[in-house]
């Protein structure tokens, strides 16, 4: 498929892809006899997969990290599922802070609440 079509599919912009694929974030992309890129249902996997690292706030050389580590094959298999543990971690603790910046929030709004009554 065209870089159209992975990009809708992704969630990812054009430019976006192409500038995961300069910085090799993106490996075996074919090409056309027309010189475009063709993309496999494999790469549109691996960049629905970087759209949510990126989206969840992973750093780009974490994900330089993954994309390498990926791209060397199964024996990175219990390495790469380290990143992800720990990127889930942070995840975990930033839902936890927004939980707390969200009862503030709430308490916030109910002192307002009782001032407007």
């Amino acid at each position: 498929m065209r870089i159209s079509e992975a990009a809708s599919q992704s969630g990812l912009n054009t430019d976006t892809i192409r500038y995961y694929e300069a910085q090799g974030l993106v490996p075996n992309i074919a090409r056309g006899s027309d010189g475009q890129r063709r993309f496999s249902l494999e790469n549109v996997d691996w960049l629905t997969l970087l759209y949510w690292l990126r989206e969840t706030g992973m750093p780009m050389k974490v994900m330089q990290e993954f994309a390498s580590l990926y791209a060397q094959g199964n024996c990175t298999i219990a390495a790469r599922k380290g990143i992800l543990l720990e990127h889930s971690r942070r995840l975990a603790k930033r839902r936890d802070d927004l939980d707390r910046c969200e009862e503030a929030l709430a308490h916030k709004i109910e002192i307002y609440e009782e001032y407007l009554s």
